[in-house]
């Protein structure tokens, strides 16, 4: 118990040793029920301390709270919205074919037009131009468009965050969408594989496919790829196509503030074109040489040089009258080749400095006489003794309108038809020595008048081709029948629907120009009708040979003393006749045509070397003042052949004839009222220089010009439109009507009225 007491703990107040009693009690201060003044008053300056220091270190503890909790939720946020984005490409990803089935596809074809000497006449497809290499193009156009588009090109992976980001401030500052942040790789992403909408899906998929063009291909591949596809505005993709439609050049030959109008065209390509607003763009061009400077891709004295290089005006569509025929040739390429699956070279039979010798004298004579003459267009056809088109002018300016007036459009073409009449009637039987009556007559309720009533009585055909007289047209039609010569025009090359009807004779069916050129063809090569072509082959690029015209042989259509006939005979419009203005050193031959009130003129002439119709009028159909086809049709011609002929050995029309005194007077035909023989005409051969054709008698012996009693139905000296045939012809009692149909003239006796009247 002892120890038990010993080893008890007693209870005791705690304190300081020295503070205790001697008998072992003692009270702490915090036991008083009533502390001290003194105590009271050092414990709160000691909690007083405690308390200002806690609030400055709470204060300092709350900030950084308050921004690591910023951090933090930063932080999460962050973790979570890439989360969300990497859902995002993984669903869209996933909607995507996989990776390994991506191929880039094939540009769409290109169709390369040359001439026949290798100088390009027209890109045709869907870019309207070829791809053309890096190393080739001018270095101009790649500096440009990356300095413009995206700087930093050779420096990024497909995906530029730095760019992306400026972007994206600039949209937020300017509170609209101004800046897309693409790189080159994206827009050639969206341009090869994707649609233009402007969707999260799309954009995804432009990201997921631009990180792949970058792993499969090389930055100068993915550049040209880009430069060869964009599209630059006006109908233009890639810059070869591009160039060509501005500034009428390859894209090799592209000047610097060239390359600067291109470049800035990719921003907004249609609102920025130079055949649209040529101040835009060019305000936009000055953007691009501002930012080729600031990265040092041009010195100042270049800027300088480029900033003053006037605004390109760009005409609205593709000029130049090749273009017609490069839109012919299109028409014709599927038929020859089917679809065209990749780029393709096509050699034509076209002369580019004859087509541009062509253009210039159509345009000119336009140019001087236009507003004079009340005349807009013009056509020109000019085809060799092969068939093949060596020019071919389908209107003023292919630019302004690109109808084909040469190949599409369908005119009457007045006398110029007659042709086939006298080859008709020389297949019937007739000579060019042949005559008729040259006076008035009326067939059925019809009755064709000469130009200002004018006749000559009696001459040979001759003669009457030349000098183009309506009345022994019309008798010859009656003679042979006019389903002969609709056969016989047929046969020759045209393909339209003809009327058969006497008023054919005056050539009142409508035709075009490129085939009633192509039917004279036959009378320059000496009877043979070859097929008309533009093309001559078509090759790949790598040399393939998927067509060629080859040299089939033509069928004969006019037998050899038939052609000699007819230029015989045609040689005396061009030396006697109506198309005196269109002769010139080598022997030719050809017939003048006007439609009635002139709304349409031409000529078609040709020598043994080119056959070429030429056509002026309007396209509405109004009338020309008083213009024939001897007038600007023939000086047309006379420009064009003189050139195209400069420098080739001279070579006479093919076929000869020789004049029969004693053939004059066939016995079919219905001698002159008078019955007075005509004179004989000289014998010559054709082909050569000297006329071969002379009036039937000299003019003194000849009776004298009669006027009509009414006027004239028409004012031009080649042709006259009439009314269809009704079948009042079928009471004629004789298939050729005599001379003197009608009796004889009487003299109008002239009134006062007529005086006061003019």
């Amino acid at each position: 118990m002892a120890n038990r007491r010993d080893s008890r703990i007693e209870p005791s107040f705690e304190g300081p040793p020295q503070a205790r009693s001697s008998a072992g009690l003692s009270v702490n201060e915090e036991d008083r029920v009533v502390p001290s003044n003194r105590k009271a008053s050092a414990k709160r300056k000691s909690a007083k301390g405690k308390s200002s220091r806690a609030k400055r270190g709470g204060s300092r503890r709350g900030l950084f709270g308050v921004l690591g909790r910023l951090f933090y939720w930063c932080f999460v946020l962050a973790i979570w919205g890439g989360i969300a984005v990497a859902g995002t490409v993984v669903y869209y990803g996933a909607k995507m074919p996989a990776a390994t089935t991506w191929s880039i596809p094939d540009r769409a074809p290109n169709i390369k037009i040359v001439s026949a000497d290798g100088q390009l006449l027209a890109n045709r497809g869907m870019s309207g131009g070829e791809a053309v290499g890096l190393h080739e193009m001018s270095p101009y156009i790649p500096e440009a468009v990356i300095a413009i588009e995206d700087r930093r090109f050779y420096s990024h992976f497909g995906i530029d965050p730095i760019g992306l980001t400026r972007a994206m401030v600039t949209n937020l500052i300017g509170g609209h969408f101004s800046q897309g942040g693409s790189t080159l790789t994206q827009q050639l992403a969206k341009n090869l594989f994707l649609t233009p909408d402007r969707t999260l899906e799309r954009k995804v998929q432009e990201v997921l496919l631009a990180l792949w063009l970058e792993h499969k291909h090389t930055k100068d591949q993915i550049l040209e790829m880009y430069l060869n596809r964009v599209y630059f505005g006006s109908g233009a993709y890639g810059v070869e196509a591009a160039s060509r439609r501005y500034f009428g050049k390859s894209a090799r030959d592209v000047t610097l503030s060239e390359a600067a109008l291109l470049a800035g065209l990719l921003k907004a390509p249609s609102r920025l074109s130079p055949a649209r607003d040529p101040k835009a763009a060019e305000e936009r061009s000055q953007l691009v040489l501002a930012a080729m400077r600031d990265e040092g891709k041009i010195s100042a004295k270049e800027l300088t040089s480029a900033m003053s290089a006037p605004a390109t005006r760009a005409p609205s569509y593709w000029t130049g009258s090749e273009n017609y025929v490069a839109d012919t040739i299109m028409e014709e390429l599927p038929d020859l080749i089917g679809d065209v699956r990749g780029d393709i070279v096509i050699d034509s039979t076209v002369d580019l400095n004859l087509q541009k010798l062509a253009e210039q004298s159509i345009r000119r004579l336009i140019d001087e006489s236009g507003k004079k003459l009340n005349v807009s267009q013009g056509a020109l056809v000019s085809i060799d003794d092969s068939g093949a088109v060596r020019a071919m002018v389908g209107g003023y300016d292919y630019s302004t309108s690109q109808f084909d007036r040469a190949s599409e459009a369908r005119r009457q073409p007045g006398s110029a038809f007659k042709p086939f009449v006298y080859m008709a009637a020389l297949e019937a039987g007739r000579t060019p020595d042949s005559v008729r009556n040259d006076a008035p007559i009326k067939i059925g309720n019809w009755t064709p008048d000469n130009y200002h009533g004018k006749y000559f009585g009696k001459v040979t055909l001759a003669t009457a081709l030349a000098k183009s007289l309506n009345s022994v047209a019309a008798q010859l039609t009656m003679e042979v029948g006019p389903g002969a010569v609709v056969e016989a025009a047929h046969r020759m090359g045209i393909q339209s629907d003809l009327q058969s009807n006497t008023s054919i004779a005056l050539g009142t069916s409508e035709v075009t120009p490129l085939e009633l050129t192509s039917a004279y063809v036959p009378f320059a090569n000496g009877g043979y009708k070859p097929d008309i072509h533009f093309i001559r082959r078509v090759t790949t690029t790598e040399g393939k040979v998927l067509y060629d015209s080859g040299g089939d042989s033509a069928p004969r259509v006019v037998k050899p003393e038939i052609v000699g006939m007819m230029n015989s005979m045609m040689t005396g419009t061009v030396e006697i006749g109506t198309a005196r203005k269109a002769a010139f050193a080598w022997p030719s031959a050809g017939k003048t045509g006007t439609s009635q009130n002139s709304r349409d003129a031409w000529f078609v002439g040709y020598t043994a070397n080119l056959t070429t119709g030429v056509w002026f009028g309007n396209d509405d159909g109004s009338p020309m003042k008083k213009v024939t086809g001897g007038a600007l049709p023939a000086q047309a011609w006379h420009e064009f052949m003189v050139a195209a002929h400069e420098g080739v050995p001279v070579r006479p029309l093919p076929g000869t004839w020789t004049s029969t005194p004693a053939d004059t007077i066939v016995p079919d035909e219905i001698p002159s009222a008078n019955n007075a023989p005509p004179a004989p005409v000289p014998s010559a051969s054709v082909g050569q220089q000297a006329p071969q054709v002379r009036p039937a008698a000299p003019v003194a012996q000849q009776p004298a010009p009669v006027r009509a009693a009414r006027p004239a139905q028409t004012v031009d000296a080649d042709g006259l439109s009439m009314p269809e045939d009704d079948g009042a012809t079928a009471s004629i009692k004789h298939p050729v009507p005599p001379g003197d149909v009608g009796g004889p003239r009487k003299k109008r006796q002239t009134s006062i009225l007529d005086l006061l009247g003019g």
